[in-house]
């Protein structure tokens, strides 16, 4: 998208009086479904009033909101939250709201995107995690010493990808399986 001009970017949503809603581009029929979903997806929209072109995105864009808030999930918008809101109508701050709470969702958003990073960075450098990577890795191996050809192409990595385990900790865990199976080998005569 990023190589579009932003007229080609922004999708065009046609509102009918029968309340249906026209993507342009795809020359469809769509629900507010669909918009909450372009939405999630960061796609561009704009949605005009088809009779009289009349751009009402804000209008579409709050009852999704109020769609998604009556749906009978978690609510993410608290009452207080609500009763602020609406108490700033009017008011001589009323301008400011819409710039701060851009501004605060933006930071959420970013705060967000570097927690998941952090979480991400320290699953790698952690002792469990890496215990558990090879707590997989061994029973991988057993299933396939036990019962060969299941999940074989699972275990394999494709040919453009790298291998996940060191080769010497891979070679290490099959001579522990070969010698669990003379083990169990022994057992059963």
């Amino acid at each position: 998208m990023t190589d579009q001009p932003a007229d080609e970017a922004t999708v065009i949503i046609k509102k009918y009086a029968n309340r249906r809603l026209y993507n342009t581009r795809s020359s469809s029929y769509i629900t507010l479904d669909h918009l909450a979903k372009m939405t999630r997806e960061g796609t561009d929209f704009k949605v005009l009033d088809a009779k009289t072109g009349a751009d009402i995105t804000h209008q579409v864009l709050t009852q999704i909101i109020m769609d998604e808030e009556a749906a009978g999930g978690e609510q993410m918008l608290p009452v207080s939250f609500l009763r602020q809101l609406i108490s700033l109508y009017g008011n001589s701050m009323q301008a400011l709201v819409p710039h701060y709470l851009e501004a605060s969702m933006d930071n959420f958003r970013t705060n967000q995107a570097k927690l998941r990073a952090a979480f991400e960075d320290s699953l790698g450098d952690n002792p469990l995690a890496r215990i558990a990577q090879q707590n997989m890795a061994m029973f991988k191996a057993a299933t396939q010493a036990f019962m060969p050809g299941l999940g074989a192409e699972e275990t394999r990595p494709a040919a453009d990808e790298p291998a996940t385990e060191p080769p010497g900790e891979l070679d290490a865990l099959k001579a522990q399986m070969a010698e669990m199976q003379k083990k169990l080998d022994a057992l059963g005569k």
